[in-house]
């Protein structure tokens, strides 16, 4: 993959064995964006799911007063036209309308609404493009979905991808973090599946940067829909649901205090092992180790990397075969009679919400064996996708940066629920699914492996210490918003 922009300037990045071309954003490049969508004069943003509201904020915002509108299209009769409206949205002042009207009125529609509705609506949403129009998606779902059934896009217009690497409610919080601190915003990649007009790489470039973007890296639809859906139900969502659930009841079942088991489980992963991952990369999570939690932390990570390997391995195909579509389809289908059901009533979650209300204290230090489980899928993960020949930079994203920059603060917001049910209804769907995936295999394989002292001391931890995603963190490092995101005032800091 490679590309040219005779209006952004472009980098090339040494990513390990590989180079990539990106472009770096920033709010000095605002003035840029009337050019940048050069014969357009109206974005509409359908739907107002997840990536909605942020993404129509952040454009209306980025786009004043270069004459373009921004205009939200939702389902006649939506019970989001109230939530719109609060934001300034209004059919009064022209920004909002019903979905199909604005597609038709609009040169360039970004459709964000819910996978389901693609699914049950993509031949009316296509017939409402004009010819030489852009169609603009922020996820690959319904690429997958036109495969199954043998169809495609329509030949006639532009079809282009902007992929925040991160919730609707991060892209809007680092977007406003950034009128401070240019700069600050959340990863994304894109990509251009149809070019008829000869813009579609500016447009999509426009429109990353408008969204706040610090680091836009180039993708493929298809590359990008089997890491993304993949991803949510690893590590990202899924797995480090699942592997905090089994660490606190493995904690618990050792005679721990349920607080204390909840500040070594989930408050570890999300406070001191993601922001040193987040700030130093992964070996520093290791390296501050004294020899006794380092032998804990590889006696951990080499039980548990191939058990979550091994799931890992079924969700990507899954994902690549469309069996994952399929059951996100199937499964919306069900909702009137069995919605989702909640995701936070265990003892966990519970016990999680009076350690989160003492807003005063301190992270504790870093459990080992917490690190070694969680990094080890973390790793798994990297090395799949690896694999599969993806890109460093959506390897990266999708696997670690996204997870301890993005996601899991929500999670040490409020808990697993926040986390989850603040992104797409895939999303959601995927994380519930394969959670007690990893849960159980952690219990049956890996906590056996530690307690028998059955695990070898070297592979798979040998290959951690040599792996080059160290090295295409470092890259990622100088490209990353120079503010953490900041979801509630500050906590106590870590202990390091």
């Amino acid at each position: 993959m490679s590309f040219t922009s005779t209006l952004f300037e472009t980098r090339v990045v040494k990513m390990a064995d590989r180079e990539e071309i990106v472009v770096a954003g920033g709010r000095h490049l605002f003035p840029l964006l009337p050019k940048a969508f050069d014969g357009i004069q109206q974005i509409g943003v359908i739907g107002w799911s997840s990536q909605g509201p942020a993404q129509a904020q952040n454009l209306r915002e980025s786009l004043a007063g270069s004459g373009i509108r921004v205009k939200v299209g939702l389902r006649e009769g939506s019970s989001s036209m109230s939530d719109a409206a609060a934001l300034g949205f209004t059919p009064e002042n022209g920004t909002a309308g019903e979905m199909y009207d604005v597609i038709r009125e609009s040169d360039m529609s970004l459709l964000l609404i819910s996978d389901a509705a693609f699914a049950e609506n993509y031949k009316r949403i296509f017939a409402a493009f004009r010819p030489g129009s852009t169609l603009g998606l922020s996820h690959g779902f319904l690429l997958s979905h036109l495969r199954a059934l043998s169809e495609d896009f329509p030949k006639d217009i532009n079809v282009v991808a902007v992929c925040p690497k991160g919730m609707g409610p991060s892209v809007r919080r680092l977007y406003e973090q950034g009128r401070e601190v240019n700069g600050a915003g959340i990863n994304a990649s894109f990509a251009v599946h149809q070019d008829v007009n000869g813009k579609a790489t500016d447009y999509a470039l426009g429109w990353s940067v408008a969204l706040g973007s610090p680091c836009t890296f180039e993708t493929t639809l298809e590359s990008e829909y089997k890491s993304d859906i993949f991803g949510e139900r690893g590590i990202l969502l899924g797995a480090v649901h699942g592997i905090a659930e089994s660490l606190y009841a493995r904690y618990v079942s050792q005679g721990m205090d349920k607080d204390e088991a909840y500040m070594n489980s989930s408050e570890a992963i999300t406070g001191p092992i993601s922001k040193t991952i987040s700030h130093s990369g992964l070996k520093a999570v290791y390296e501050q180790l004294n020899q006794k939690e380092r032998a804990a932390f590889r006696t951990a990570y080499n039980a548990a990397y191939h058990p979550c390997r091994a799931v890992l391995e079924e969700i990507y195909d899954d994902v690549a075969i469309g069996n994952e579509v399929r059951s996100v389809i199937q499964a919306t289908r069900r909702h009137g009679t069995y919605p989702m059901g909640k995701i936070d009533r265990t003892e966990m979650w519970v016990v999680g919400e009076k350690v989160r209300a003492d807003r005063g204290r301190n992270y504790g230090p870093i459990n080992p064996e917490t690190a070694g489980v969680y990094i080890a899928c973390m790793m798994a993960q990297v090395d799949l996708l690896k694999d599969r020949g993806h890109p460093y930079s959506e390897i990266a994203n999708e696997s670690i940066i996204e997870a301890v920059d993005s996601l899991n603060p929500y999670m040490d917001y409020k808990g697993v629920s926040y986390m989850v049910d603040n992104c797409s209804t895939t999303a959601r769907l995927g994380a519930r699914k394969w959670a007690s995936r990893f849960d159980y295999i952690l219990k049956q394989q890996a906590f056996p492996a530690i307690d028998q002292n059955t695990t070898s001391n070297t592979t798979p931890f040998d290959g951690f210490l040599t792996n080059n995603i160290h090295e295409v963190l470092q890259v990622c490092a100088e490209l990353r918003p120079s503010v953490d995101i900041s979801v509630v005032p500050a906590r106590g800091v870590c202990k390091q």
